[in-house]
């Protein structure tokens, strides 16, 4: 259990300072897609984590990412939003037998399939949160639309990296 906590708090220190000295200094297609690496700690919490748990990391890393980009609330909100949003999704992927107890939501452990529908759920309902609070304007719509999207597409790149870069996979006995 101590473990897991551990890791957790290294990966969303870690991913906090990458997306703060790194992601937010790249600018793709003019500033078109913002990838927002650091909710993958958010996405990374094993699956029997307390919703008031999850909601309170979630505020946590929002409200983290608010401070080192000077936007009151914006990430907060959004990350409260997925935190609230993540029992939900994960109850409606749950397999016919269930979760395993401290299974993180992995693609190792879920499979490819599973975690592109889980993540893209969340990225994408982060993205629509954050970008409407930034840009909401009816007559910039086309505009937040291509926004949201490709930002998700980018996240979702990342993230997918990130976990054959950091996960080891799951050896067939």
């Amino acid at each position: 259990m101590i473990r897991i906590v551990i890791s957790n708090i290294i990966r969303f220190t870690f991913l906090i300072l990458i997306q703060a000295l790194i992601v937010n200094r790249i600018n793709i297609l003019d500033g078109l897609v913002l990838p927002f690496v650091y909710i993958f700690a958010i996405l990374m919490l094993p699956i029997q984590t307390p919703r008031l748990a999850t909601l309170f990391i979630a505020f946590l890393t929002g409200l983290t990412m608010d401070m080192f980009t000077s936007t009151p609330g914006m990430h907060a909100s959004s990350c409260l939003v997925i935190g609230y949003v993540q029992p939900f999704i994960l109850r409606f992927l749950s397999p016919r037998e269930g979760y395993e107890y401290g299974q993180q939501p992995t693609i190792q452990s879920m499979g490819f399939r599973w975690y592109l529908i889980y993540a893209s759920i969340l990225v994408f309902v982060h993205h629509f949160v954050l970008f409407n609070i930034e840009y909401f304007r009816l007559s910039g719509i086309l505009y937040n639309l291509s926004t949201i999207i490709l930002s998700g597409i980018g996240t979702l790149i990342l993230m997918i990296i990130g976990q054959y870069l950091i996960f080891k996979p799951k050896q067939h006995v």
